[in-house]
């Protein structure tokens, strides 16, 4: 358990969301979210990292999806009725999400942002998210997280079988 409160807990609590929260070692830079999950000793499946894109139209878009996968841009940009979407500049994440590049959170964003989750959310009790800030995590319900971001859940990954063929 962590000290530490940071903004996204906050707002979870003044929602009244229930929420366990995580502190794993860390440095001043972020590490990909597969060690996270090994740091915190937590299934990969449940841990899940937050990623920003901008669309065809000009607006951003936020996907979040288990650590060991990747996003499919065609998916994610069918999930959002846009032509396509990319990823943001590392430089622009600070700027658009309020968020630095390790401790993004799909809560608490500078802005409401079209949030999609992966399916996967639909068939694990908990998931866990950034907590706002590096080192810092927080497991809750799939539903309550996706009830507070106002967030959809949609098929986003690549295929990992259709990547090997």
């Amino acid at each position: 358990m962590s000290e530490i409160k940071t903004n996204v807990m906050r707002i979870l609590e003044k929602n009244k969301i229930a929420y366990n929260s995580y502190e794993y070692p860390h440095g001043k830079d972020p590490v990909d979210g597969v060690t996270v999950a090994n740091l915190m000793k937590q299934d990969t499946k449940k841990v899940f990292k937050t990623l920003v894109t901008k669309g065809h139209s000009g607006n951003y878009y936020v996907f979040v999806l288990p650590v060991e996968d990747e996003l499919d841009l065609k998916k994610a940009a069918k999930s959002v009725a846009e032509k396509s979407v990319e990823m943001i500049p590392v430089k622009d994440i600070l700027k658009i999400t309020g968020y630095i590049r390790g401790g993004c959170s799909p809560v608490g964003m500078k802005k409401e942002y079209k949030t999609t989750y992966h399916i996967s959310t639909k068939y694990i009790d908990k998931i866990i998210v950034s907590a706002g800030k590096i080192g810092y995590q927080i497991e809750l319900s799939p539903d309550d997280l996706i009830r507070i971001t106002k967030g959809q859940v949609s098929d986003i990954i690549k295929n990992k079988f259709a990547q090997k063929i």
